[in-house]
């Protein structure tokens, strides 16, 4: 069976087995769908490269209409990874967004949404990067799939090691300041892997555009996961 459907059906038919990422109650808590693509013409270049400006427009953003949560960003062709030259490479700048944001304060609980057990951590301690990022493997009906989580505060890394089991629901971590999360607006990127192509500690959250079939094909919808709507 493709992995894709795979991952559909074992979350369609095991609701007990699939948990949250973060706590989001769909008859109470509002979204605000981000878009960082070339559209958005609200933020200039300037405003991206200087953290504390692009907080407080985050935070204006949430704040305007009592959202819980910001989100949005799977595939997306976005423009601001220009801020950092960690995303520039010499054939095809990457700017195509792997995984989904949730852009929420600092301290924010985040939550493994099956069991499983740690299969790598660390701390990307690098402009613009994830920061302390932890790695999650899990079994679903002999399905293997990797969930990703990135932007934590360092204190999600203590007491961690590879092999550490992980319960449904237990927390993980919380989302981390811009003075520790990579020099981000507070907010976790949430990804999943079928492989992890021999990486530990760390996979691309950020690909060149023209490579997106091929990507899509390892790194499905965290909406499967997530269980709220956005877009």
């Amino acid at each position: 069976m493709d992995k894709h459907r795979h991952l559909s059906k074992y979350i369609l038919s095991h609701p007990e087995a699939t948990g949250k990422v973060v706590d989001y109650n769909p008859a109470a808590d509002k979204l605000y769908t981000f878009d960082f693509t070339a559209t958005n013409t609200e933020l200039s270049p300037d405003d991206v490269a200087d953290t504390a400006k692009f907080s407080a427009w985050v935070d204006a953003k949430l704040a305007g209409e009592n959202y819980k949560y910001g989100i949005g960003g799977y595939m997306e062709h976005r423009t601001l990874y220009a801020r950092s030259a960690l995303f520039d490479t010499a054939e095809e700048p990457r700017r195509l967004h792997l995984g989904v944001d949730i852009w929420a304060k600092a301290g924010t609980p985040v939550y493994a949404p099956f069991a499983g057990t740690v299969h790598s951590f660390n701390d990307n301690n690098n402009f613009g990067d994830y920061g302390p990022t932890i790695i999650l493997e899990h079994d679903l009906n002999g399905l293997t799939l990797y969930s990703l989580y990135g932007h934590l505060n360092r204190e999600s890394l203590a007491g961690l090691y590879p092999g550490k089991p992980i319960a449904l629901n237990q927390q993980i971590g919380a989302f981390g300041e811009a003075n520790e999360n990579g020099s981000w607006p507070p907010h976790l990127h949430f990804q999943l892997m079928f492989d992890m192509e021999g990486k530990a500690g760390d996979y691309p959250g950020v690909g060149r555009y023209s490579e997106m079939e091929k990507l899509m094909m390892n790194i499905p919808d965290p909406a499967l996961v997530l269980g709220f709507s956005y877009g």
